[in-house]
């Protein structure tokens, strides 16, 4: 699909981190599928915003408090994939530095639980 038409699809928000992220050099895919389990473990695809393949993360760009976020965080949390939620309605000026923290701050628990596999194989 050509970017141009992808950006047609976006919100405003939207196309603001999809931006961001170009600046960044980071490439991205939009609504990229993702398998998962709900709480009853029926299966269901969702369509996060952003996957970040050099990361491997995703973006959630929370464009309002209309939408049930908090069940959709718990879903990824139960399967185990790590989702940035930008509350962008409520963090207009300072979404960027909230981003680079979330970022880092899963990059850090990443860090540590390969720290536990390394030490495993050292004993």
């Amino acid at each position: 699909m050509h970017m141009n038409s992808i950006y047609k699809r976006m919100t405003k928000p939207e196309r603001e981190v999809a931006d961001y992220l170009k600046e960044r050099n980071l490439r991205w895919e939009f609504e990229f599928p993702v398998f998962v389990y709900n709480e009853n473990q029926i299966p269901r695809l969702f369509l996060p915003d952003f996957y970040i393949p050099q990361l491997g993360l995703f973006i959630e760009v929370c464009g309002s408090k209309k939408f049930d976020y908090e069940y959709r965080q718990k879903i990824y949390e139960k399967n185990g994939i790590p989702v940035v939620f930008l509350h962008y309605y409520k963090q207009r000026a300072k979404w960027k530095s909230f981003l680079a923290k979330r970022v880092a701050e899963i990059e850090q628990y990443r860090k540590s639980e390969a720290k536990k596999l390394a030490k495993f194989h050292d004993s």
